[in-house]
């Protein structure tokens, strides 16, 4: 019964991790901006740390089962 809201917010986690941090991939490999009005460097790092961590949160989650 408490598996199951490991594996909700695991999958969550892991997801938008993934997500954030393909988008953020390719937005870079255009030279595109990640986030408008910021700098490029600064919010593309953001951006990999936010999605790294959240990949990581979501591992920890599965590993809680």
């Amino acid at each position: 019964m408490e598996s199951e809201p490991a594996i909700f917010a695991g999958a969550v986690f892991s997801l938008f991790g993934g997500g954030l941090l393909a988008w953020t991939v390719t937005r870079v490999r255009q030279h595109r901006p990640v986030a408008e009005g910021v700098r490029p460097v600064a919010s593309a790092t953001l951006a990999s740390v936010v999605a790294v961590l959240a990949l990581v949160v979501g591992t920890w989650c599965f590993t809680r089962l």
